[in-house]
């Protein structure tokens, strides 16, 4: 029920209410990025969720490595 949008150039997502467009969480994924902020062009930008497994992947451009993350 909830919007999951990430925020480019950089490597953080949001969390937004679609009832009130509120951003109810912002989650900084910079670590996650293997190219150290040294190329903006090759930031996060994909976002999927598993309704079977009822779990959260992310990955950017050209990134090697797609991660599963669990937001607490």
């Amino acid at each position: 029920g909830k919007i999951f949008s990430n925020i480019y150039p950089e490597n953080r997502i949001v969390i937004i209410d679609p009832k009130t467009g509120a951003v109810e969480a912002d989650i900084d994924l910079a670590q996650l990025d293997p190219y150290h902020g040294e190329n903006r062009d090759l930031v996060l930008n994909g976002i999927a969720w598993d309704v079977k497994g009822r779990r959260l992947f992310v990955t950017g451009k050209k990134w090697s490595k797609l991660y599963e993350i669990k937001i607490m």
